[in-house]
């Protein structure tokens, strides 16, 4: 049984967090005044979602991320659904996030409704110290998405 819920910044293990966003020094910055949702199995936290506000009716979703045994399974898919919903009852205007420019990240956002908006280019290479590989390829720019509420 999944149970979805608005959870505390520091209930989420950093070890989750690293799975979607290899930087602690980017994570801590985002989760400072984050508003952050939760997927529970069993009662156990499964998948989480860290979102701050961009203002202006704005939400940016900064990570999303399941525990490696929860993955493919659309826990992920379900709390992000909770979460739109959660943030149009909300009244926010629209959700943005920022994703590499390939890969099945691309895909499952996009079947959630989000659509390609704009192009950051050499984001990766320019803001990660260390190089972001997906199936052998570097990442380099960033797709910014956005789905309207």
């Amino acid at each position: 049984m999944i149970h979805f819920k608005e959870i505390s910044a520091d209930l989420i293990p950093l070890s989750l967090l690293l799975i979607a966003d290899p930087s602690e020094i980017k994570i801590s910055e985002y989760l400072e005044g984050s508003i952050c949702f939760g997927a529970y199995v069993h009662n156990e936290l499964a998948t989480v979602c860290v979102t701050n506000s961009n203002g202006d009716g704005e939400t940016e979703i900064f990570n999303i991320a399941s525990l490696p045994n929860m993955q493919q399974n659309g826990t992920g898919s379900k709390l992000l659904e909770f979460v739109i919903n959660e943030f149009a009852k909300r009244k926010v205007k629209k959700l943005v996030l920022g994703t590499g420019a390939f890969g099945y990240q691309l895909t499952f956002y996009q079947r959630l409704g989000f659509r390609v908006d704009s192009v950051v280019k050499d984001f990766f290479t320019e803001n990660y110290d260390e190089p972001i590989y997906e199936n052998g390829i570097q990442h380099h720019d960033m797709l910014r998405l956005v789905i309207n509420l």
